[in-house]
């Protein structure tokens, strides 16, 4: 009996272990085709990543194909303009060719613009998909030269339509070349000037270099060649003695219109200074008009001075004054009358 149990329970162990063993071989049997399968399906992934990249690329050469002669349809124009004009700049770019937006040259439109006389400079940028961005900033003009150009903040002189400036602006007249030794000078002298109050409204130089200097209150200084800072000091010192020295002449003569006419700053140890009376002074921002005027000899001295030489000074000054009253004649002939 017992051996019947035992063979009954070796035959069931043995239908066990075929089982495993069965089920083992159905395993590796199969699991090729797994493999097989999951790489099928990869590849079928990657040709599909493959074609959608090709799709995008495809569609996206069609599109900017027929974006290629889209026009440019906007021009900005921005930045510091108080002289220039959006109709200056687009005038200039007229000739450009806008019809397509990706041919449009940038330093071609950048330079056309820099030719207009009031740009100091430009810079210039395309937006995407029809936009183009000008931003202009104009030169800073500091007097008018020789009264046809203008002189900006760097000593560089230009010509424009003085017409847009809308502010007072100082004269200068002087030898071609000399800009920038004018400009240096006024800025400087005003500087000492600005201490009493007072500036520059016009400044000549001469072709011998000489410097004569007409003040916002009238008078004009002759400061000749050498020394100009020492003698701009000079005048300041005396400039308050010559004004009570005025009113004093005011009231003894009982001339109302009395008034410095010019002070001779050329001598090392003293000065010389003439009078005026004025019927009617009618003041400008660009320049003065004397009407009905006379310089009297009466003259200051704190030295002796001769008298040629100040009958020289006096005969120049008359002679600037007067071309300076006719609009401001050419500065060659100017600067001839006061060599």
């Amino acid at each position: 009996m017992a051996k019947k149990q035992l063979m009954a329970t070796q035959n069931i162990a043995k239908k066990v272990a075929n089982r495993v063993v069965n089920k083992t071989k159905q395993s590796i049997e199969e699991q090729p085709h797994v493999t097989t399968l999951s790489f099928s399906l990869g590849l079928v992934f990657f040709i599909a990543v493959i074609v959608s990249l090709i799709s995008i690329s495809w569609w996206l050469t069609q599109h900017f194909t027929g974006q290629e002669n889209a026009p440019v349809t906007s021009i900005i124009v921005t930045g510091e303009m108080p002289y220039s004009q959006r109709n200056d700049i687009i005038e200039a770019i007229d000739q450009i060719d806008m019809g397509n937006f990706f041919q449009v040259d940038v330093n071609e439109v950048q330079n056309r613009v820099m030719t207009l006389p009031w740009v100091y400079s430009v810079a210039v940028r395309k937006q995407w998909p029809n936009e183009l961005k000008i931003y202009v900033v104009d030169q800073t003009p500091v007097a008018i030269w020789n009264g046809d150009f203008i002189i900006n903040q760097l000593g560089h002189v230009f010509q424009a339509n003085i017409a847009r400036i809308k502010h007072y602006l100082p004269h200068f007249f002087g030898p071609e070349g000399s800009e920038l030794l004018a400009l240096e000078n006024y800025i400087n002298l005003n500087e000492l000037l600005e201490y009493k109050a007072l500036k520059i409204d016009e400044l000549v130089l001469s072709e011998r270099f000489s410097w004569l200097l007409t003040l916002n209150d009238g008078v004009t200084l002759n400061l000749g060649r050498e020394e100009r800072v020492e003698r701009i000091q000079r005048f300041m010192d005396i400039y308050p003695i010559i004004k009570e020295q005025l009113k004093v002449k005011i009231i003894t003569e009982k001339q109302q219109n009395q008034a410095v006419d010019y002070i001779d700053l050329r001598y090392d140890t003293g000065l010389a200074v003439g009078w005026k009376t004025v019927d009617n002074i009618t003041r400008k921002k660009d320049h003065k008009i004397l009407t009905n005027s006379t310089t009297n000899s009466t003259e200051i001295k704190v030295n002796t001075v001769k008298n040629e030489t100040r009958h020289s000074v006096k005969n120049t000054l008359l002679n600037s004054r007067h071309s300076r009253n006719s609009n401001h004649l050419k500065s060659a002939s100017l600067v001839k009358s006061l060599s």
